[in-house]
């Protein structure tokens, strides 16, 4: 019983353990190639799991379609307009792919999506 109590509590110790550049960012986040590119490892969505995120310079810009960006072009201020919709849209800020967005392609509304 008692190995059994020891063993709950360094488990319950780890997942305590504040997230760093060891084994808890993950096996897929190369955080000296990230940051070598600009980027930041940061964590990300609900699972908050490490992720490398890459800001754009274009952000904000006017577009009506992602071809016009470095990344996507999306629905201003989170909006969600009906897919088809025929919207302006501005260029994404970062490549964060958490929260709620809808893309712009061709000057229409896309079906939009969330992440968490």
């Amino acid at each position: 019983m008692r190995a059994i109590f020891a063993a709950l509590t360094l488990l319950a110790l780890a997942a305590c353990a504040p997230m760093g550049e060891g084994p808890s960012t993950g096996p897929s986040v190369d955080i000296a190639a990230c940051t070598a590119n600009g980027g930041k490892v940061k964590p990300i969505c609900r699972m908050q799991k490490p992720a490398c995120i890459f800001d754009y310079a274009d952000a904000g810009k006017a577009c009506t379609d992602s071809q016009q960006c470095r990344g996507r072009c999306i629905a201003a201020d989170g909006a969600m307009p009906d897919a088809g919709a025929v919207v302006a849209g501005v260029c994404e800020a970062d490549n964060d792919v958490c929260g709620c967005s809808t893309e712009i392609i061709d000057g229409k509304a896309t079906a939009g999506r969330c992440v968490d």
